[in-house]
């Protein structure tokens, strides 16, 4: 196991900036997901300490060697591709063992490293197969197995499941992250899909624009998100953002939030308001509370989805998106009381887009009680939340 290093690193294709300065350091052993939209330097990143790229400036270092000018070969990192890039005309054995070949290995070694990796992979009746007689997944577990058998001291992982069907997907999601508990090699994965950042990465790291915007362990980031834009790509269905202003009240910071006036809870944020502070708020679906409070919120859409429902509603300006039971019995056109979790509020500068929470105040993380809705049995049922066993709304 070996750490891997970016120190500083920049790069530019003419006059396009796309890392202005990259800094990151991943553990040895760890599974880090580069996360992040189309073009925001994901790929970019794991292409340069691939070797593909070079970067204009900084240093790549794996474990305590710094590796810019050094060819792919000479790294000793493997690397799974989006596409397979399985060779047609070789078996699976033989595609498995090309590693070794080239690098080299007596070819009586060989079988017995082959086997070695099938059997991890569950590849053994299939060594004789082309690839054209695989299913996707098996064919990304070949890929994978190519990249193993060569023991290489940092996997290099390029979106490697976007090609599968949802269900492929998720089992291979599974077999990635028991690989990983066996292997305890460092992985650097790029995804665009949170799903499988959150699923199966020790850390992520959340890039916009070539620059790092956060790095850290899935649960830090979707309750604690360092920015607005954080906040607003990770989770799904994503969170309600939307402006809103603070003052100084009578019992602490006020927050008026549409037709909201919220007391936030003492600590909640990191700055005292002077005068009126502009803000952004961020609500996740699961901290709408329905069936209770002074609010009023009008039901847009149901989006039923077996044991939940997702529910559009606003309050006047607000859209909000909120998680319900499936069986909640709402539908378009109910007008119903709501509240918010005030201790589950995220709160960035407008301007900025700055987490502005005290997190040591942060409450902790408890899961949304799934069965406080009274007869919900059909459209227009009442709708009644029992408290929440940690304060709820406020």
């Amino acid at each position: 196991m070996v750490p891997v290093t970016f120190d500083k690193v920049r790069k530019q294709f003419g006059a396009l900036v796309a890392l202005p300065g990259l800094d990151l350091a991943i553990a040895a052993g760890e599974f880090v997901s580069l996360l992040g939209p189309s073009g925001c330097g994901k790929t970019t990143t794991l292409r340069m300490l691939a070797g593909l790229e070079q970067p204009t400036s900084g240093r790549i270092l794996i474990g305590e060697r710094m590796v810019n000018d050094l060819a792919p070969s000479e790294r000793d990192i493997a690397m799974v591709f989006q596409s397979y890039a399985l060779y047609p005309h070789m078996s699976v054995a033989q595609n498995i063992a090309y590693p070794l070949r080239k690098r080299g290995v007596p070819k009586a070694e060989r079988p017995a490293k082959v086997k070695a990796v099938a059997d991890l992979l569950q590849l053994g009746p299939l060594l004789e197969r082309r690839p054209r007689q695989l299913s996707g997944g098996q064919q990304q577990r070949v890929a994978l197995g190519r990249a193993l058998v060569r023991e290489p001291k940092v996997f290099l992982l390029d979106e490697p499941l976007s090609n599968l069907d949802a269900k492929l997907r998720a089992h291979m999601r599974a077999e990635l992250i028991e690989l990983h508990r066996r292997l305890g090699k460092t992985m650097v994965y790029v995804t665009h899909d949170q799903l499988e950042a959150m699923t199966m990465s020790t850390r992520i790291a959340v890039m916009q624009g070539g620059t790092l915007q956060q790095f850290a362990t899935p649960a830090e980031i979707y309750h604690r998100p360092a920015n607005a834009f954080v906040a607003g790509f990770i989770g799904t269905p994503a969170m309600t953002l939307a402006d809103g202003e603070i003052a100084a009240g009578e019992r602490g910071p006020l927050l008026k939030l549409g037709e909201l006036r919220l007391d936030l809870p003492p600590g909640h944020l990191a700055v005292q308001p002077e005068g009126i502070l502009k803000v952004t708020v961020g609500v996740r679906p699961e901290d709408v509370l329905l069936g209770r409070g002074e609010g009023r919120a009008s039901i847009r859409v149901v989006e039923p989805t077996g044991h939940e429902s997702i529910v559009l509603a606003k309050a006047g300006d607000v859209a909000f998106t909120i998680r319900v039971p499936g069986d909640a019995g709402l539908c378009p056109g109910d007008s119903v009381p709501f509240d918010l979790r005030r201790d589950h509020l995220h709160i960035f500068d407008r301007e900025s887009g700055r987490r502005l929470n005290a997190d040591r105040n942060f409450a902790a993380i408890q899961p949304m009680s799934r069965d406080g809705y009274d007869n919900p049995s059909s459209c227009g049922g009442i709708v009644t939340r029992h408290a929440l066993s940690n304060g709820g709304a406020g």
